[in-house]
């Protein structure tokens, strides 16, 4: 039987090999074990990011780094501009978190290097060349929909009537009366805007799909999901969800951190 005697040169290649290997697993490990602490969130159209107070607290509370955009909503590429600002502000990996017309945006906006993860709240998710009117527009409203057509300006907002009903039912009258006098308005040319990119087709991604959404068909979204292969979440509540059920809808966006964290 012959038996292999490792010359002076063959010794040094095996040792460089193990000490690749090693370097190699050692690099992956670290990788994976990066924790996403930071938390960018971009709201929907016809509202602001105070909203999102008790998605914050929440989140805050367990070590979480959360900046809440304060998007314009003038274009598709301003609201862009506006999540890549805060991004680009954080100090490591973000998870990303888009609620309604916000979804277009961390769509667009979610293929930054830094975007661990995203979430989808309620939310639009676009493919590349579609966009928001698209899916909007491809099953019939709800009653209670109170979104109204461009007005002789072009712009979009909701119709007062419906408002409480149509956007967010589950919260008290009074919150929602103020949630009105405080709405902005959008271009509806932002809603034609088709996306050039689309993060959800290489990045880990979750969505919250409220039942009783009556500002955004449900099954939409859901329509949008699967074909996503998105990680679902149902839950009870209106368009606002993330006002009455903070805690579940962080619970989402935790989920989402130790997705992009490699757990």
């Amino acid at each position: 039987m012959k038996t292999f005697q490792a010359t002076k040169g063959s010794k040094h290649l095996i040792l460089v090999a193990v000490l690749f290997c090693c370097t190699l697993i050692s690099s992956t490990v670290r990788a994976q074990g990066t924790a996403v602490k930071n938390v960018v969130i971009v709201h929907g159209a016809l509202a602001d990011g105070s909203g999102w107070q008790g998605v914050f607290k929440a989140l805050t509370s367990q070590g979480y780094n959360v900046t809440v955009v304060q998007n314009p909503c003038t274009s598709l590429q301003a609201d862009v501009d506006a999540a890549n600002f805060a991004i680009d502000k954080m100090d490591g990996p973000v998870v990303l978190v888009g609620h309604s017309w916000g979804g277009t945006v961390i769509t667009q906006a979610g293929v930054n290097p830094k975007v661990a993860a995203l979430v989808y709240v309620n939310a639009f998710q676009p493919d590349v060349n579609e966009n928001t009117v698209k899916w909007a527009g491809s099953l019939p409203p709800k009653p209670e929909n109170g979104l109204l057509p461009p007005d002789a300006k072009g712009n979009v907002y909701y119709d007062k009537a419906k408002f409480h009903a149509g956007f967010c039912a589950d919260v008290s009258k009074e919150l929602a009366d103020f949630m009105f006098a405080s709405q902005g308005f959008i271009p509806g040319a932002a809603f034609g805007t088709p996306v050039t990119e689309a993060a959800w087709k290489t990045k880990p991604t979750f969505g919250i799909s409220s039942a009783d959404d009556k500002s955004i068909n449900p099954d939409i979204t859901m329509n949008m999901y699967k074909r996503s292969n998105t990680i679902i979440t149902r839950m009870k509540g209106s368009h606002v969800v993330f006002i009455t059920h903070p805690a579940e809808v962080s619970a989402v966006i935790v989920a989402a951190a130790k997705k992009g964290s490699g757990q």
